[in-house]
């Protein structure tokens, strides 16, 4: 008969030996493993401890997705498709791409850019990191940290808490199975403070490629390596970002689009996708062009396109009717 204690202990360092995790970690995880060893299954530490590894086995510390040997024209395409317009934001993505596709030649490591993507609503930025993210087959994880005020959610629990979890980002790396995913954080303009901290100042280390690459929670309490990770921020307002977090991400403007380009994003994406949404076909609803103008010039103001998408599916929910 075995303590079962000590035989969760030996089957949690067979999985340590074999997770391939690095050395600094690995020896942790064994620490705290003879730890468990020593308590009985109905203390309250010993269910802490053995969440704690579980946790450690779950990330991805050498895991990687995507192939940087990739068809740039591809990248492009896909791009292209899925947006119009947005030429700068398009190029900043494929001379990140192409610098990636040099350096794998050459097994050097390049720090993951941080990218804030900066525009009115419905200009198309957090599915800018979706379309990166499908076109060269890489993990995708997007958080929304609006109005987030608790520097925890970003930095993890200390383990003296009841319920202690790791932050936001941790979470986002266990979900997404890779160290090298694209990592968008969603309305980082909206960020809130308060007596339990600041959230900003905690995402200081996270966002800076100098620094990311020992990234420490609170509730790990080890290096974490997230200079793989190609961190892209959306915001409304640049204003309200404090300037040591701003200053540590490249900036791009999305301006809004043009009557015209309105209309080409509706004759070609918004009037297809509409069509298909309200349950009907090419054949039981047409609209023409000069429909399409009238809605842009007359009706929509917004730099965005959510209205104009609205606008357009009122139009095939009339047909509909019919």
């Amino acid at each position: 008969e075995r303590d079962p204690s000590a035989s969760d202990a030996e089957a949690l360092l067979r999985q340590i030996a074999a997770a391939g995790l690095p050395e600094h970690v690995a020896t942790e995880a064994r620490r705290e493993t003879e730890r468990l060893r020593a308590l009985s299954p109905a203390s309250s530490e010993y269910q802490v401890l053995h969440n704690y590894i579980e946790w450690v086995l779950a990330l991805p510390w050498s895991k990687r997705s995507g192939d940087d040997d990739i068809a740039l024209d591809k990248v492009e395409q896909a791009l292209d498709d899925r947006h119009y317009g947005l030429e700068e934001a398009k190029e900043r993505i494929l001379e990140y791409l192409s610098v990636r596709k040099l350096l794998a030649h050459k097994a050097a490591n390049a720090h993951g850019p941080i990218l804030c993507f900066v525009g009115p609503p419905g200009t198309g930025k957090t599915s800018l990191g979706e379309a990166i993210a499908a076109s060269i087959g890489r993990a995708f994880y997007r958080i929304s940290v609006g109005g987030v005020r608790d520097e925890a959610e970003i930095r993890g629990h200390r383990r003296t808490y009841v319920g202690a979890l790791p932050g936001r980002i941790v979470q986002g790396m266990k979900q997404a199975g890779t160290n090298n995913p694209i990592f968008v954080l969603d309305e980082i303009d909206k960020l809130g403070s308060d007596f339990r901290g600041d959230p900003s100042a905690a995402l200081l280390e996270v966002l800076d490629p100098e620094q990311n690459n020992t990234f420490r929670d609170h509730y790990l309490n080890v290096n974490f390596d997230l200079s793989n990770v190609m961190f892209v921020a959306t915001c409304n307002n640049l204003d309200t970002i404090p300037s040591a977090l701003r200053d540590r991400m490249e900036v791009i403007q999305l301006s809004g689009y043009t009557e015209e380009e309105k209309f080409f994003i509706s004759r070609r994406y918004l009037v297809p996708k509409q069509t298909t949404e309200n349950g009907l076909t090419k054949d039981q609803v047409e609209v023409s062009d000069e429909a399409i103008r009238t809605v842009v010039s007359q009706y929509t103001r917004e730099a965005g396109l959510r209205n104009l998408e609205r606008l357009v599916a009122t139009l095939c929910r009339k047909t509909a009717r019919l």
